[in-house]
């Protein structure tokens, strides 16, 4: 499944994790452009100096990891779109470039089925996604969930049970299944 990651679902790091810890057992395949991975950048320098750098690092190990994930500029194809935020048209024009299907965002009243269904894509949440996959084949999400939560757990230093950590990463539905 070739997937555009949007920027809100990138910045949370639980959820970026899982989300990447799934592309890389090969659950998906992420996508995004460089303004997607700029937002997030920009979101995370709200955070201050620190913030930015963390993002900067993480942006730059994405990059590696998955070096043809990447989607060019299409600002022809953006100007043509219609969205209820013309700032997310690039998001659209990504995943049509890009032959994506799916646009996984928490943002979804953004990414209207109106709009999407002509371009072939649809929007879900990473809570569905997550869910549509658990219950197709439970054994990769959760192992990339409890991969996640111990790396939280080492890095706070302190237990993070998993249905609250996945009610605060926006995956509720997830966390039920699997807490």
């Amino acid at each position: 499944m070739r997937a555009v990651l949007d920027a809100c679902v990138l910045y949370p790091t639980v959820l970026r994790d899982i989300l990447i810890g799934l592309a890389a057992r090969g659950g998906l395949t992420p996508l995004w452009s460089a303004r997607i991975l700029g937002e997030w950048q920009h979101a995370a320098a709200r955070l201050g100096p620190e913030g930015a750098a963390i993002a900067a690092g993480e942006i730059a190990r994405l990059r590696a990891a998955f070096p043809q994930a990447e989607i060019p500029a299409a600002p022809a194809l953006e100007r043509r779109l219609q969205l209820p935020d013309p700032a997310d048209a690039h998001v659209l024009a990504s995943a049509i470039t890009a032959g994506a299907g799916l646009i996984i965002t928490l943002n979804l009243r953004d990414f209207p089925n109106r709009a999407l269904a002509p371009e072939a894509v649809t929007a879900q949440s990473p809570d569905d996604f997550l869910m549509s996959g658990w219950l197709d084949d439970p054994a990769p999400v959760e192992a990339v969930t409890a991969e996640v939560q111990a790396r939280t757990e080492a890095i706070s230093g302190r237990a993070q049970p998993l249905r609250a950590l996945l009610r605060r990463a926006k995956l509720p539905r997830l966390g039920k299944a699997l807490g």
